[in-house]
């Protein structure tokens, strides 16, 4: 027989009294506040990094920017808004913004579509597919000033290899650096060049991140591999494009080192300044006319330029892909 430890017919349990909350001790509190700060003493040294090299040169070069500024006799002359007049006054200014919209156009589209193009080609198997892509990074691990030099050999007109090409099919020889359209193509170029391979393979490892089963069911459904490419790879790939997009307009309107490599280091941009963009116009007024002030106004009007066109490509990429 079991014992029957049952209560008696009639009798109630007891209730125990639940114990008092006990109050929260100093280490509990520390636990606690550690949780909440934590995070934001992890980050903490990217913000003070940021406000040294950051925001405080912006600030700095605004404040420089309403002031008649120069080194070289002292001179410290508040001006207010007066070099921002005379810089939007200045038709060498205007000259150089549309140079610099013009090459940025003509090396960001096409540099972008040919590594969309490369990224997907690569994303195929085929032998010796590694090498391929360690070739695509060599133009950007290459000097500067070597793809320049380079480059203003084949675009010489007298002996250049373009030119050379272009008369094996009948065609007169181009003046590269004359001529103001045909300067942005030869300035373009180089950038094109360097930067392919590098978003080409941006490109690549977002395409190797899209699942297979989109791509075999697409295959099922009877889609060929352009339709593929178009309504799975591209859409897929959409925040990488805005990416790609977003960081090719910072550096395209910040051209510098092609184009005064390209003429020889002088910061004209030729003789009517054809190819001269807005951060050689920058530096032709700050260093070598000695006018801080003008050329601080120079780079925040740049400064400007990037937010909106980077904002408008990025609103652009969205509505493209659907997203409002």
């Amino acid at each position: 027989m079991g014992l029957d430890v049952r209560p008696a017919p009639g009798r109630r349990r007891a209730k125990v009294p639940a114990p008092p909350p006990s109050r929260p001790t100093w280490r509990g509190r520390l636990a606690r506040l550690d949780m909440k700060v934590s995070p934001y003493l992890l980050i903490s040294p990217f913000y003070a990094v940021f406000l040294v090299f950051g925001a405080f040169p912006l600030g700095y070069t605004l404040w420089v920017s309403l002031h008649d500024w120069e080194l070289a006799s002292g001179l410290r002359q508040w001006l207010g808004l007066q070099n921002y007049r005379e810089l939007l006054a200045d038709e060498a200014f205007w000259n150089s913004v549309v140079n610099t919209l013009g090459m940025f156009a003509l090396s960001t589209v096409p540099q972008l579509l040919l590594a969309l193009l490369a990224a997907n080609a690569l994303n195929r198997r085929m032998r010796g597919g590694l090498l391929f892509r360690m070739g695509m990074i060599a133009p950007l691990v290459t000097s500067t000033a070597a793809v320049a030099i380079v480059f203003t050999q084949l675009y010489a007109h007298d002996y250049g290899m373009v030119n050379w090409l272009l008369g094996l099919v009948g065609v007169d020889p181009i003046d590269w650096q004359a001529d103001r359209y045909w300067s942005w193509v030869a300035v373009s170029s180089m950038v094109d060049w360097r930067w392919t391979g590098y978003n080409a393979l941006i490109y690549l490892a977002a395409m190797q991140a899209i699942p297979r089963d989109l791509y075999e069911a697409a295959a099922i459904d009877g889609a060929s591999r352009r339709r593929q490419f178009w309504q799975i790879t591209v859409p897929m790939l959409r925040p990488t494009i805005i990416f790609t997009v977003i960081i090719s307009t910072i550096g395209g309107l910040q051209l510098f080192t092609e184009p005064v490599l390209y003429g020889s280091g002088e910061m004209n941009g030729g003789p009517v300044g054809q190819y001269q963009t807005v951060a050689m116009y920058m530096f032709e007024h700050s260093f070598r006319g000695d006018d801080y002030g003008y050329g601080a106004a120079v780079a925040w009007v740049l400064f400007l330029m990037i937010i909106v066109f980077s904002l408008l490509n990025f609103l652009f990429i969205r509505r493209m892909g659907g997203t409002r």
